[in-house]
């Protein structure tokens, strides 16, 4: 009876073991699947990418004109008001005109005895010129005579020359606006005394619509682009269209265009400067605005783009994407980035098509650790 009980005890003894023993193995078979962290990815693709770049920018007048008088006088008259549109020809100083209304009217009688003396040494020399036929008078009288007749055709050019002149000037007392455009604030009031082509403008106006924006570029810059594209990495692009930021972070509503590059660097700034021409109606853009210009640096063929999210720096400031490989494990990917376009960073290093990138679940991961791989789209 002994015997029996104890056979029976050794087969339950052996028959829990093994229950604790598969328990233990599935456990772990569980323990082991459960390290597999489940993880959204997205597949590396490479795309055609415009690239741009911002670069510091001034506004500047589209026509600009510094109003200087071209006679001597006293103004007697302002015909604008400041800070209004003028248009060209449009009156905005009026000079005394009396002295030269009055050396118009000298030279209109300068003119008039110059004609009269032409009158008159013109009948003497035809009279001479029929005497000389027949020996009346000598060729040296004859001479004389075509000679005064000259002098007097002269003396008339000459006086119709100052009549005009003094016309001019009288014309000149009424100082106009070479251009269309705003006009600034004037630096003299009736009353004041004004010399001609004086250093000191009566007042300046701009032409605001359309308006210059002076693009600067570093030569360091220009010479990278250069290099890229000479190198294939880039393609030149035949867009002209640039954009502003405006001061306050705002784009504006208007796109320019590009229209010439100094041919020369600034040697005190080591900078290229660029021309771009913008619509202005509204005239939001005013004259010295500081303001970034976007434009159109080339194409990257094959752009590899990647949200900004994934992208992450380690202790020693590298940026850090985590890759899954082919054994489903995280890898601790190196990249380079480039510039940020539309929230996603293009990386020129690290990554190549068909890598897979971790895009969410990146706080419950590690590199080595095994994950179970969901592709989903980058959008």
């Amino acid at each position: 009876m002994r015997h029996i009980v104890k056979v029976a005890s050794a087969v339950s003894m052996a028959l829990w073991l093994s229950a604790c023993g598969g328990e233990a193995q599935q456990a772990q078979g569980q323990q082991g699947q459960a390290q597999a962290t489940a993880v959204d990815v997205i597949e590396v693709q490479s795309s055609s990418q415009v690239l741009t770049t911002q670069l510091p920018g001034r506004s500047k007048a589209y026509l600009e004109a510094e109003v200087r008088p071209q006679v001597s006088g006293i103004i007697i008259k302002q015909g604008f008001v400041e800070g209004t549109e003028v248009k060209q020809g449009q009156s905005l100083y009026q000079i005394d005109p009396a002295t030269f209304k009055a050396s118009v009217l000298s030279a209109q009688a300068d003119l008039e005895r110059a004609k009269a003396s032409l009158v008159s040494a013109k009948a003497t020399y035809k009279r001479y010129g029929e005497l000389t036929k027949t020996n009346f008078i000598s060729k040296d009288d004859f001479d004389t005579a075509e000679a005064a007749y000259k002098e007097a055709q002269a003396a008339v050019s000459v006086a119709e020359a100052a009549l005009n002149t003094a016309k001019i000037n009288l014309e000149y007392t009424e100082v106009k606006a070479p251009i269309a455009g705003r006009v600034g604030i004037s630096t003299v009031t009736p009353g004041a005394l004004v010399t001609a082509n004086q250093t000191t403008a009566l007042a300046t106006i701009q032409q605001l619509d359309p308006i210059k924006v002076d693009i600067v570029q570093s030569s360091a810059q220009m010479l990278r682009l250069q290099a890229s594209l000479k190198a294939g990495q880039l393609k030149a692009t035949e867009d002209t269209t640039v954009k502003l930021m405006l001061e306050d972070g705002t784009i504006y509503d208007q796109n320019g265009t590009l229209k010439f590059a100094e041919v020369s660097v600034d040697p005190n700034t080591g900078s290229v400067t660029m021309r771009a021409e913008f619509p202005n109606p509204d005239h939001v853009l005013l004259p010295g605005m500081y303001v970034r210009a976007i434009i159109n640096a080339g194409v990257d063929p094959k752009a590899i783009m990647v949200p900004q999210k994934v992208v992450t720096r380690n202790n020693k400031g590298q940026a850090i994407v985590m890759a899954v490989n082919e054994q489903n494990q995280i890898e601790a990917r190196p990249v380079t980035t480039a510039e940020v376009i539309n929230n996603k960073w293009r990386i020129t290093s690290g990554l190549k098509e068909g890598d897979r990138v971790v895009i969410e679940g990146l706080q419950r991961i590690r590199p080595g650790a095994p994950v179970a791989p969901n592709v989903v789209s980058a959008e």
